[in-house]
């Protein structure tokens, strides 16, 4: 009797100390999660523009560590939960190095795209003013030019909203269609196409 009463009582507390260890793996993991859903908050907004992919896949792995939690296994969700926050310092030093990267760009294109636009609008008023267009330009050619430079204008001034807006990878997507559109003109009017637009 005396060892069915001790092994009953060996047994509710066995059971405790796993309910205890339960608990505790339990409530590790949610600090983990909680953790690892804070990092990625406070880098996704700017991460999303510039290291898209590299969000997705953590936001990826902060999902499959919930799933594991509301599957119980608390350990495999703090294991996972626990690798998130130095994924997230990787992101925001890859998102850091891409955004320098499009600012140098970006002020290449700010720089030299207005300056191939004034070149361009005052040789197409001198040749609108002209009686007759050079022996290498057809009429046709001469109204492709001006259609290039219009549409050109209003490209230039969306990549520019874009750069105000902080969408730096969109404004130097649209800069450099722009600066394609701007080269094709020159090309068009037998104009020099400077250094820095043909790379």
């Amino acid at each position: 009797m005396r060892k069915i009463v001790l092994l009953s009582v060996l047994m509710i507390v066995a059971a405790g100390l796993i309910a205890m260890g339960c608990s505790k793996a339990k409530e590790q993991a949610e600090a983990a999660l909680a953790a690892a859903e804070k990092a990625i908050s406070e880098v996704k907004a700017e991460a999303v523009k510039y290291v898209p992919d590299q969000i997705k896949a953590v936001e990826a792995a902060l999902n499959g560590a919930k799933e594991k939690f509301g599957k119980k296994d608390y350990k495999g969700a703090l294991s996972d939960a626990q690798g998130i926050p130095a994924k997230v310092k990787e992101i925001a030093a890859s998102m850091n190095a891409k955004k320098d990267e499009l600012t140098k760009i970006w002020a290449n294109l700010d720089q030299g795209i207005p300056k191939m636009m004034e070149a361009i609008k005052s040789r197409v008023g001198i040749l609108s003013r002209s009686k007759k267009l050079p022996a290498n330009l057809t009429k046709e050619k001469f109204e492709e030019a001006k259609s290039g430079l219009e549409s050109a204008l209003k490209d230039w001034e969306t990549a520019k909203e874009s750069s105000k807006a902080g969408n730096l990878a969109e404004a130097v997507t649209k800069g450099n269609t722009v600066k394609e559109k701007a080269v094709q003109v020159l090309k068009i009017l037998g104009m020099p196409v400077p250094e820095a637009a043909k790379s």
